[in-house]
């Protein structure tokens, strides 16, 4: 049973020598010759049945492979000596001689042996699998959700997110933290401080994973009113700092405003507050950013809420007495 065939002449000329009554005379670019069956091609390699086992021959070192017939059919022939001249008519085949002849067109000298790999033991069986291997699919990376009341809105996440040149490490795991609700008191013990939360505010549960910076976020459900406390990943001092994040929100918002901005005492720390509008994810923003030093940290307080809505006067009261209520005495 032969080889599959594929176009091409190469593999043509392997599916001619793969049936079992002709054997090839196969000459190599450094003059050497040897006899064989044919029987599979891949990866650039002739597979080549000989009578002392198989043979891997590249495809490269091959000047030209001249069929012949085996000594079987040649005692079964019998040949007239006048027909001697014509030792070999299968030479005088087209296709024959168009492999020959590309065969010679592509030698060219070579220091590498022609014969790359040791000799194998007859397999009893070709087998069926194919000849080359599929490429396995790559499937396409899937794109993130959309933000909903589960994590915090693109707005807070721009904001607060520190810019990267480059995709950074790993990062380690963010330790739980020990923080509990009572009533309208939130305190948080991992990082030592309570503040107000509005009866309609809720806990975002998942916005330390979704903002770097966070500690907290809460908000309303429709997430018209956000109020979220980082901890900033830097050295500098209060006054360098608190620029740097007043920075990232001219970078978030369209038309952005500064309100005002002044040095206030926050929780009887020293802080810096802005206020500003400015317009993201087609609404009008009013927002307030307080920087607070504490000691070597530099921590955050952002509150926003909608400006194109009827209530933010109300909300914007809220957000500063939130912001008002930090107290960072907790043990």
């Amino acid at each position: 049973m032969g080889v599959p065939c594929k176009r091409g002449l190469l593999v043509g000329a392997i599916c001619l020598a793969a049936l079992p009554v002709w054997a090839d005379e196969i000459q190599l670019k450094d003059g050497k010759t040897f006899y064989g069956v044919i029987v599979a091609f891949d990866n650039n390699m002739f597979k080549v049945k000989t009578d002392f086992g198989f043979v891997l021959v590249q495809k490269d070192k091959i000047a030209a492979i001249l069929p012949m017939a085996s000594d079987a059919a040649k005692t079964e022939a019998k040949p007239a000596p006048a027909s001697k001249k014509q030792a070999r008519p299968e030479a005088a085949n087209p296709e024959q001689e168009q492999v020959k002849m590309s065969g010679a067109a592509d030698a060219q000298p070579s220091v590498e042996p022609a014969i790359e790999s040791t000799i194998e033991k007859p397999a009893p069986r070709l087998s069926n699998a194919a000849v080359r291997p599929e490429l396995r699919a790559v499937a396409p990376g899937a794109k993130p959700a959309a933000p909903s009341i589960t994590a915090t809105p693109a707005v807070a996440t721009s904001a607060l997110a520190l810019p990267v040149a480059a995709p950074p490490p790993p990062a380690p795991e963010i330790p739980a933290n020990r923080e509990e609700v009572q009533g309208n008191t939130y305190t948080n013990y991992t990082h030592g401080f309570r503040m107000y939360k509005a009866p309609s505010w809720q806990v975002i549960d998942d916005a330390r994973t979704t903002l770097p910076n966070a500690i907290v976020a809460m908000g309303t459900f429709n997430e018209s009113t956000l109020m979220v406390v980082g901890r900033e990943k830097t050295k500098q001092p209060l006054d360098a700092a608190a620029t740097s994040v007043e920075k990232r929100l001219r970078d978030v918002y369209d038309d952005y405003r500064q309100i005002s901005q002044q040095k206030t005492v926050v929780g009887g720390l020293p802080a810096v507050e802005y206020r500003y509008r400015g317009k993201a994810d087609a609404h009008d923003w009013s927002g307030t950013l307080v920087v607070i030093a504490r000691g070597n940290d530099i921590l955050t307080a952002l509150g926003m809420t909608y400006a194109d809505s009827d209530l933010i006067q109300i909300q914007e009261n809220v957000i500063s007495r939130a912001i008002t209520s930090l107290d960072f005495n907790v043990r």
